[in-house]
């Protein structure tokens, strides 16, 4: 039962660390135990006990790739604005870069706000309603665009304060413009098109 248990242990920590092969997995966890005799059936087999081998450690930083130039008229093009200004997508000048369903939930907000009754929206919707910490989200901010036909998907992610936030920008093409329909919290578990500004 203890030899199970060990060898399961090996099997997940070899898994866990992406090792393979025997040489590696010697390194890691030391000799094997000596065989028990055969005539010897009362004593349990030696288990190394001894620490696993350490590894030197990668002395050159991982660095992420460099993000690829956003082309112009591009969907991520649409995006990237917002990341670099606070509160553009409840902007009413901006309301050009939308389309449906997201337009008609920014115009009620804008309507609601008008008649002087609050608030509807958050006004760092991008920012998945995380602080707004330009420094950090510049250094890990990360996009990737997605097009099928004249509908498109950016997902954006980023950390702020330790915390990861990821959203999903669906855009549509509209008279050859790429405009925003909606915006999804992946972290958040929102969408923009679910809010009821009324």
């Amino acid at each position: 039962m203890l030899r199970r248990l060990v060898l399961a242990l090996a099997s997940l920590s070899m898994l866990a660390a992406g090792l393979s092969g025997g040489a590696n997995a010697q390194a890691l966890f030391g000799s094997p135990p000596p065989k028990a005799s055969s005539g010897d059936n009362t004593s349990s087999p030696a288990v190394d006990t001894s620490p696993p081998a350490a590894t030197a450690p990668d002395s050159s930083p991982a660095e992420p790739a460099p993000a690829a130039p956003v082309l112009a008229g591009s969907p991520t093009a649409v995006v990237k604005p917002f990341y670099e200004q606070l509160g553009l997508e409840v902007d009413p000048a901006q309301r050009k870069n939308f389309t449906d369903p997201a337009k008609t939930v920014l115009d009620k907000s804008d309507a609601l706000r008008a008649s002087g009754q609050g608030e509807c929206l958050d006004p760092n919707m991008a920012l998945d309603n995380a602080d707004y910490d330009k420094l950090a989200i510049d250094k890990s901010l990360r996009t990737i665009e997605a097009v099928n036909g004249d509908e498109a998907k950016v997902v954006v992610a980023f950390v702020v304060e330790g915390h990861q936030h990821r959203l999903e920008w669906k855009l549509k093409k509209v008279g050859g413009t790429w405009k925003v329909s909606d915006l999804l919290s992946v972290t958040g578990e929102w969408a923009l098109s679910q809010y009821q500004c009324e």
